[in-house]
């Protein structure tokens, strides 16, 4: 087994000599216990892998029992590596080689009756043939090398992409319990209105209803006051004191007071406060909302733009935030690392779609559709098609597979403030004009098959604002 190893793959990367009581760390790479320690000896805190740079979970790292009894076997084997250089059959010197066996052999196994093995065989010196061979392990060993080193790009990448998942987690939640707490609050304000104006209603109509019966009691206590008197004569018993009073006791039981009536709107207007409630609370938040027909994809981002946080705005970063030691976003497929653009995060496959982009002062911009397959590394065309001003230039350009541009010059009279994009995909249309001013700019005829995507492109520090549709 240990003859399939070289000295290199039993070699400790730190002091370059075979393993001596080799320790495994929890990454899973080995050094010499001597040297991790003293490795470590340096770095008492972190305590970290000498190759990955990972932080070690042990501080007494187990020994690699297997990896030790190679190496042990390995140094045996090249102890004894003097009689290896002699041929197994004749106790030869092994000075040819046999191109076809693959194998060191000695004179007299070409000469011999021994050499039937070795018939028509041809044979070189044994140094030039080591020399061959040796170049040819070093180019597969180039090779190798060239191949390790894109993994472990690649892996750093990964790790990029670990980090900035997290970061980008941590992001976007913090965002959601912002805008739901917007939406929560907002809820609350109207929950609160809603039951003030309630129990503004309960005050009125309690009031009215006390201020009512506080008049039938005054009336009722006219009438027992009559009904008293009357009594109080007819028991008297004297027909003079009764004939005497008995006018005045006729006018005070002969009261003419109105029938009290119901009380007609006194209960609380329960269809006013339930009513489509719902419906009528999402109608009045539309007024605190609005919606944007495009939202921008940061995934797909130059590390050169800056997006708002609500993915509506793009920015080309100040100098000052360039130089910073800010992390950049890692390097996934999709993200663009020549032009200085981003796509939206949905593209058209059909129908009619329009957006308007605010630019401002800005002075370098491009705004567009492209399609799905636009490269996003290098220097290289894909089909799009947009507008563009550049040293005050207005241009219209169209880029095509594979690779061909066509640049047309605009002259425009006013400065737009805002670029209104709209996409007609069935019938393989794309206009772009002023909707301040109502004054067409371009449009581009074209047979569409693939889905199409927004893209921004951006070169100053100025923002370009995708806009909210008006509510209706």
């Amino acid at each position: 087994m240990a003859s399939s190893f070289s000295e290199v793959d039993l070699s400790c990367s730190v002091c370059r000599d075979i393993f001596k009581d080799p320790v495994i760390l929890s990454c899973s790479h080995s050094f010499c216990k001597a040297c991790v320690h003293e490795w470590w000896r340096h770095r008492p805190i972190l305590k970290q892998c000498p190759l990955c740079k990972e932080t070690s979970r042990i501080n007494d790292p187990p020994c690699n029992l297997a990896l030790k009894n190679l190496c042990e076997t390995f140094l045996q084997q090249r102890a004894s590596i003097g009689s290896e250089d002699l041929c197994s059959l004749h106790a030869e010197q092994l000075n040819l080689f046999c191109k076809e066996c693959q194998q060191p052999v000695c004179l007299k196994c070409v000469v011999c009756r021994d050499s039937k093995q070795h018939t028509k065989h041809s044979f070189r010196p044994i140094d030039e043939a080591a020399q061959d061979h040796t170049e040819q392990v070093q180019t597969s060993l180039k090779f190798l090398q060239e191949k390790l080193k894109v993994f472990n790009e690649v892996k750093t990448n990964y790790n990029l992409i670990e980090n900035h998942i997290k970061v980008q987690a941590r992001n976007t939640e913090m965002q959601l319990k912002e805008q739901f707490n917007n939406l929560h609050q907002f809820l609350r304000y109207e929950e609160e209105a809603k039951i003030a104006a309630l129990r503004e209603e309960v005050a009125q109509k309690s009031q009215k209803i006390k201020e009512l019966v506080d008049g039938l009691i005054g009336e009722m206590e006219t009438i027992s006051n009559a009904i008293q008197a009357a009594e109080n004569q007819l028991r008297t018993g004297n027909h003079v004191s009764f004939l005497q009073n008995c006018k005045a006791t006729m006018e005070r039981v002969q009261i003419t007071l109105q029938e009290p009536q119901p009380a007609s709107g006194a209960l609380i207007d329960q269809a006013k406060h339930l009513g489509n409630l719902a419906f009528r609370v999402w109608d009045k938040m539309r007024d605190h909302v609005s919606y944007t027909p495009v939202i921008l994809d940061p995934n797909t981002a130059h590390p050169l733009l800056i997006l708002s946080d609500d993915l509506t705005s793009v920015r080309r970063k100040r100098n000052d935030e360039r130089r910073a030691e800010i992390q950049l976003p890692p390097d996934n497929p999709e993200r663009f690392d020549h032009w200085p653009v981003v796509l939206g995060s949905e593209g058209f496959k059909s129908g009619i779609h329009s957006f308007d982009v605010e630019v401002g002062e800005n002075r370098h911009w491009g705004i567009g559709v492209s399609a799905q397959c636009y490269p996003r590394k290098g220097d290289r065309g894909g089909q799009i098609w947009a507008i563009m001003l550049s040293d005050g230039k207005y241009t219209a350009e169209m880029w095509s597979s594979p690779g061909t541009q066509s640049e047309i010059a605009l002259s425009v009279i006013q400065k737009p403030r805002k670029i209104r994009v709209q996409l007609d995909w069935n019938r393989g249309q794309v206009s772009f004009s002023d909707p301040d001013t109502n004054t067409d700019l371009h449009s581009f005829k074209h047979t569409f098959t693939e889905t199409l995507f927004p893209i921004i492109h951006n070169a100053d520090t100025m923002p370009l604002n995708i806009l909210p549709k008006k509510n209706t």
